[in-house]
């Protein structure tokens, strides 16, 4: 029997126990994936922008680009059920509706979407900034209505502006509103992974990233505390940059000085130089308000 693919994410997550999704962002990453025995992918926003545009995670894809590198992904995992990146659903409630409509015709089984404002950053950035609860709330309400299939996943940012606690409430008023998962992005120690895990009685995504905000935990310990998904945006992208560099620097590239973790991938592709082209037009806004 043909089963959907929000099916074939619900019935791992049924069966309570942890779920690795690998991030992947293009078709080869895709492929290996789907060959080396996971029972999910994610699609990192993060690693489109920077693999697929040459671009840092901060706001600057489409959903049209997003949603097409969603349907290469899709073809290349076959039976693999996608958890897809949506970033903040591209704008106001009706954008959230159109993406998410995008998204399930691609064939994700599961859409992300987060309430930071517009223009989002990687999650393990400083300087977030949100939008209200009850804003959010819409947008989730938009996305509830709007699919037919996929699981909708329900992340906040606020660990990083507001302190763990702000977060764990707002994902009670997400779970409130109907989301299926539930994602607080960038817990920071163990105390705050295991805090999350026993405060909320709901799904919960974790995300693992490679030099990031969150401890690195093993997959027995996050399975331990009730986590039913881990997803790890950098498996793949971080070892395809260190490597390529070295392999540069072989044949007499010089190696640019970067630091470790999700900032220093961003400053290969032009972080400094979009983020002042972002504080620039931000203070000619402040100056006319």
């Amino acid at each position: 029997m043909t089963t959907t693919p929000g099916t074939r994410l619900r019935t791992l997550i049924d069966q309570h126990q942890l779920t690795l999704a690998p991030g992947v962002f293009d078709g080869l990453s895709a492929s290996l994936v789907a060959r080396t025995g996971f029972n999910a992918a994610y699609l990192t926003g993060a690693g489109v922008a920077v693999a697929g545009f040459g671009l840092p995670d901060i706001g600057l894809l489409t959903q049209s680009e997003m949603t097409d590198r969603t349907r290469v992904v899709v073809e290349a995992l076959g039976d693999l059920p996608l958890i897809a990146d949506a970033d903040t659903g591209y704008g106001a409630p009706m954008n959230v509706v159109r993406t998410v409509r995008a998204y399930e015709r691609a064939g994700v089984a599961a859409i992300q979407l987060e309430d930071q404002a517009i223009p989002k950053k990687c999650g393990h950035l400083p300087d977030k900034e949100l939008i209200s609860a009850d804003a959010f709330a819409d947008k989730l309400d938009a996305a509830l209505q709007a699919r037919t299939d996929a699981l909708i996943v329900a992340r906040t940012d606020a660990r990083g502006p507001l302190g763990i606690d702000a977060a764990i409430e707002r994902a009670h008023r997400y779970a409130a509103a109907g989301a299926d998962v539930l994602f607080v992005e960038a817990p920071e120690s163990l105390e705050e992974i295991e805090k999350i895990a026993a405060s909320i009685e709901a799904p919960l995504l974790i995300n693992m990233v490679q030099g990031g905000l969150t401890p690195d935990t093993a997959p027995e310990r996050l399975a331990a505390l009730g986590y039913r998904i881990a997803i790890h945006p950098g498996a793949l992208l971080a070892p395809y940059v260190q490597h390529g560099l070295e392999a540069l620097g072989r044949l007499g590239g010089t190696t640019p000085g970067t630091t470790v973790g999700p900032q220093g991938l961003f400053e290969l592709v032009g972080l400094r130089e979009w983020s002042a082209i972002g504080e620039r037009y931000r203070d000619d806004a402040r100056e006319v308000s």
